[in-house]
């Protein structure tokens, strides 16, 4: 039915249910649309396209086992991937070139932790089938990599207007040397006045020196440190990247062939080895069945052994084994023996000590009758000193008596006869000479 032929009211009530199916259209495209936008929204950030991204570079021997996309690690995080591998142009000393970045992350911005001293890239196997990874060390000291404040180049007495207006804001964008290379300021330093009059007295270019404001902070990688003039150097996020040393280990195919390779040289002595085995264990075997043979042949030994032990274990065995099967008859007499000796031994030692004792009684009864004889002849003791001398005297008129000399004469030791070689004289001739 034609819509002009609707009465009024039909008419009225089909414009508001176009109305409403119109609204609702219209609110649910934009709910539909308020989500997918959300669902990009997340995606992205949970992709990081929203953080900040470093981007470097580094140089290695062989891309085997890497591929982009592959993760790159950090303290056993991941931390980035790789985002490209090319080979270098002919005549360059350098192999393979690897692209990767580092991102930051609700956690931490890695990119922080990669200083001049310390870091640098680790080509690490991950798996059996020739498969590598990244994996970026921390820096341990020095200036950052790569940073987010933008620097400049100004002179002295500038910096000097600006720190005496703004204190604890500006801070040194480079190392500045001495003439022997020793570093007298070392990058971020803050700028002081003191500092500033000590860098004037410096052989400064220009008398100027590269500086940043600590205050402005981008959201993008706007520096990175050259070792080579010891100063940040601005570079485009899109085209430029920072460069860090590899440390590559081989492949896992190349030592799995190092190590077959040293098993192939090493398979002769493996060899020779074994056949030393082989010989000792044949020897061993003969040893073995010599063992067994002394075995056989010690065990008529072991009885008798055994049965002599029994006999030891008996009461009286050791006299037994030692004296003979008589052993208690002699050892009886023996000991009837030695009681007999003791009892006349004992008998004897009485008589000789009352014999003893006889004789000293006597001894004594002849000393003090002695002593009484001397006691009453006080003359005696000089009559027999008298004795002595006259006796003394006589024998000394007999050593030089001619007839009794030679009976006194000794033989002198270790002199020369000076009368040698003449006659001897008798006793009469050598009186009459």
């Amino acid at each position: 039915m034609p819509l002009q032929d609707l009465t009024p009211q039909l008419r009225t009530r089909l414009n508001k249910m176009e109305q409403t199916v119109g609204w609702f259209v219209f609110v649910a495209l934009v709910l539909l649309l308020f989500g997918f936008g959300c669902y990009i929204y997340h995606s992205a950030e949970r992709k990081g396209w929203f953080k900040i991204k470093a981007p470097f570079h580094t140089y290695v021997q062989s891309s085997a086992g890497l591929n982009v996309g592959d993760p790159v690690y950090m303290m056993g995080f991941p931390v980035g991937q790789i985002t490209g591998i090319g080979a270098m142009p002919p005549g360059d000393k350098r192999n393979v070139r690897v692209d990767f970045e580092i991102r930051a992350d609700n956690h931490a911005d890695y990119f922080r932790y990669i200083w001049r001293d310390g870091s640098h890239v680790q080509i690490n196997n991950a798996g059996f089938l020739n498969q590598r990874q990244l994996e970026v060390t921390r820096g341990t000291n020095g200036p950052a990599i790569v940073v987010t404040q933008p620097g400049g180049w100004k002179t002295v007495p500038e910096l000097e207007r600006i720190v005496a207006v703004e204190t604890n804001r500006w801070q040194l964008y480079q190392d500045l040397l001495d003439a022997k290379s020793n570093v007298v300021f070392g990058a971020y330093t803050i700028l002081t006045e003191s500092n500033l009059a000590l860098m004037a007295q410096m052989d400064l270019p220009t008398n100027g020196i590269f500086v940043y404001d600590n205050t402005v902070n981008y959201n993008r990688i706007v520096a990175t440190w050259d070792n080579r003039v010891r100063r940040y150097v601005n570079f485009t996020e899109i085209k430029d990247t920072a460069w860090l040393r590899a440390a590559e280990t081989p492949p896992i195919s190349d030592q799995l062939q190092a190590m077959v390779f040293q098993a192939q040289t090493a398979l002769p002595g493996i060899l020779a080895l074994t056949n030393r085995l082989n010989a000792v264990l044949d020897n061993a075997a003969k040893a073995a069945s010599n063992l067994d043979a002394t075995v056989v042949a010690t065990r008529p030994l072991l009885a008798h052994f055994a049965a002599i032990s029994d006999q030891l274990r008996e009461p009286g065995g050791p006299a037994l084994w030692v004296l003979g099967t008589n052993s208690e008859f002699q050892l009886a007499s023996t000991l009837t023996n030695a009681n007999s000796l003791t009892l006349n031994l004992d008998t004897n030692w009485v008589r000789l000590s009352a014999g003893l004792g006889e004789t000293l009684e006597n001894l004594a009864a002849m000393t003090s009758n002695l002593k009484a004889q001397v006691q009453s002849n006080s003359n005696m003791l000089g009559g027999i000193s008298r004795t002595v001398t006259d006796a003394d005297d006589f024998v000394q008129g007999l050593k030089r008596h001619w007839l009794f000399r030679s009976a006194f004469k000794t033989k002198a030791t270790n002199e020369i006869n000076s009368t040698a070689g003449e006659r001897l004289k008798s006793p009469r001739e050598a009186a009459n000479h």
